[in-house]
C-alpha cells in the first residue's frame, strides 16, 4: 500500500466517525419535554393513553433513524481481489441494487426515501456485498440531502476500494414536497455520480443502467 493510499484508509476511517453518540438520560428527558410543549401547542391532545408517551417515542425514533452518526465499524474491511491483470479488469462492474433507504432531509427534518443503485470496477481492493448496503444506510440515516448521500457514497468506495470507477444511481421521494409546499405527490428526485472509468465511458454507464434494469 503505498503511503497516499494509508493516509486515504486513515481519513475514511475519520470520516467513519467510530464513535457512538452519547446522549444522558437527563437530556433526553429535557428534550421531550420540549417536544410534548410543541405537539401541545401544534394541537395534539397529549393526554389520551395513545399519545401520552408520544413526545418520548418521537425522540427517541428520531435518536434511532439518525444512527448513521454513529459510523459502521464493519464497513472498514475490505478483500484483495482476484482480477489482477488483462483488460477484463477495467470494465468489469461489480453492481449492487435496489437498495433501499430512508433519511430525513436538513431543510424540514421530513423523510424521502427511495433505491440507491451502486457500481464499481475493483482494482486491488472489494467489498462484500452487504456492505454495500450497510454504505447508503449509513450516510442515509444522517440529516441530508439527496446529493450529499450520493457524493459521500461514491467518495466511500473511492476511499475505502480505490477502483478503476464508481457509479451511484439514487432515486427518492420527498416529503417536504408532497406534504407541504407545491404538495408535488407523484414527483422522483433522481441523481447520479461518476467516478473513474465511468465518467469518460458512456458505455459502462449504459451498462451500469441496464444492469440495474434502468431504461436510459
Amino acid at each position: 500500500m503505498t503511503p497516499y493510499q494509508d493516509s486515504e484508509d486513515r481519513d475514511f476511517r475519520t470520516t467513519m466517525r467510530l464513535l457512538r453518540r452519547h446522549v444522558s438520560n437527563e437530556d433526553m428527558r429535557k428534550f421531550e419535554s420540549y417536544m410534548a410543549e410543541i405537539f401541545a401547542a401544534f394541537g395534539m391532545d397529549l393526554s389520551t393513553p395513545a399519545t401520552k408517551e408520544t413526545p418520548q417515542r418521537f425522540v427517541r425514533a428520531l435518536f434511532d433513524v439518525t444512527a448513521g452518526y454513529d459510523g459502521d465499524p464493519k464497513l472498514l474491511k475490505a478483500f484483495e481481489t482476484e482480477c489482477r491483470s488483462g483488460s477484463d479488469c477495467r470494465i468489469s462492474q461489480v453492481i449492487q441494487g435496489p437498495i433501499r433507504f430512508f433519511a430525513l432531509c436538513e431543510h424540514h427534518a421530513l423523510p424521502f426515501y427511495g433505491q440507491a443503485y451502486l457500481g464499481y470496477i475493483a482494482n486491488e481492493r472489494i467489498i462484500g456485498i452487504s456492505k454495500l448496503t450497510r454504505l447508503v444506510r449509513l450516510f442515509a440515516k444522517r440529516f441530508a440531502v439527496q446529493e450529499r448521500i450520493g457524493q459521500q457514497i461514491a467518495d466511500a468506495l473511492q476511499a475505502m476500494l480505490q477502483p478503476h470507477g464508481v457509479a451511484v444511481y439514487l432515486e427518492a421521494h420527498h416529503l417536504c414536497t408532497q406534504m407541504r409546499g407545491v404538495q408535488e405527490a407523484s414527483a422522483l428526485t433522481r441523481t447520479t455520480f461518476w467516478r473513474g472509468e465511468y465518467e469518460d465511458n458512456a458505455e459502462l454507464r449504459a451498462e451500469f443502467f441496464t444492469a440495474c434494469g434502468l431504461q436510459r
